[in-house]
């Protein structure tokens, strides 16, 4: 890259060419970023030039990203969150306090709690900002290894899940298999095999890591799926009938007490399954004021018991 190229490329120049891309037009752009639409539309030439490639399709009413331009894209919103990772950890250093603290929560976890956590900590009137992000399954543990998260909350760790991480077990999480009482398998003789299952409808939650390989649990190959987004989507599907599946048992526990729901014995082995939070420690750096307020509330007993344990309207 000529000297030139690398003079324009600015945060603020990679910020504009992102506001191109997510209006889709030039116009829209230069009104989002305060500019005329005429000096938008000079600085991009300027570093289409310096470049000496196209970035935006311009044949269209639309601004569409040609090849080089979503390749130029997609490195200006990764440099743009290491510039943010790197005011981070600046603040840190020289406060103690993060800039902004995010906390990835899996949809197991009970959502009033963790509001309940977010009116303690902003209690204390931090100079930190704090993000909540709902995820499902290896989505959860993915936001915390790609940087996007700094406590995750209900993850689900393997030996080999990464070297800058730390974890603490939550508790223990036993499903239970439930369908409807108007569905057909709930008058079904027990235990179902995974034949029987098979020929059924099954609700689940759909893995919310971007790409790659992510989590499958409980299903069977060639069976009907109805997925959806989130534990409290999965839990209203089966209420309606629309399906089965293995739900944590202490979210179950309600409808089946008032008969909203049936529990059914499979022959497969019951899911218990260990439920933990982890954070992200590179190279072993001293925990932020943030990090280490949520950290010791995850540690109480009291707290642990009541993640695990969402209520919902019976």
């Amino acid at each position: 890259m000529s000297n030139a190229a690398s003079d324009l490329l600015t945060p603020d120049a990679l910020s504009m060419l992102l506001a191109i891309e997510a209006t889709g037009s030039f116009a829209a752009a230069a009104r989002q970023r305060g500019l005329v639409p005429s000096a938008l539309t000079y600085r991009v030439r300027q570093i289409e030039d310096a470049l000496d490639v196209l970035l935006f399709d311009r044949s269209s009413r639309q601004a569409k990203p040609t090849e080089a331009g979503k390749e130029l894209l997609r490195e200006a919103k990764r440099l743009l969150q290491d510039v943010d990772a790197l005011a981070n950890r600046v603040k840190r250093v020289a406060t103690g306090w993060e800039a902004v603290l995010t906390v990835a929560v899996d949809s197991i976890i009970a959502r009033s709690v963790v509001m309940e956590l977010c009116e303690g900590f902003l209690a204390l009137n931090p100079p930190t900002r704090l993000r909540i992000r709902y995820e499902t399954l290896s989505g959860t543990l993915a936001a915390l290894k790609s940087g996007q998260a700094d406590l995750a909350i209900g993850v689900f760790i393997s030996p080999s899940s990464h070297a800058e991480l730390l974890h603490e077990t939550l508790g223990e999480v036993s499903f239970v298999y439930a369908v409807a009482p108007h569905h057909p398998l709930a008058n079904a003789p027990e235990p179902l095999s995974d034949a029987v299952l098979q020929k059924y409808r099954a609700v689940a939650v759909a893995d919310s890591v971007p790409r790659g390989e992510g989590l499958t649990i409980g299903l069977l190959g060639g069976q009907d799926v109805f997925t959806v987004p989130d534990m409290p989507s999965k839990l209203e599907a089966q209420l309606r009938g629309l399906g089965g599946g293995f739900l944590p048992e202490s979210l179950a526990q309600p409808y089946l007490e008032s008969g909203r729901l049936v529990a059914k014995k499979v022959s497969r082995i019951q899911r218990i399954s260990q439920v933990e939070y982890a954070w992200r420690n590179p190279h072993g750096q001293s925990v932020g004021h943030a990090l280490s307020w949520w950290l010791s509330q995850l540690k109480q007993p009291r707290t642990q018991e009541a993640l695990l344990q969402p209520h919902h309207r019976v």
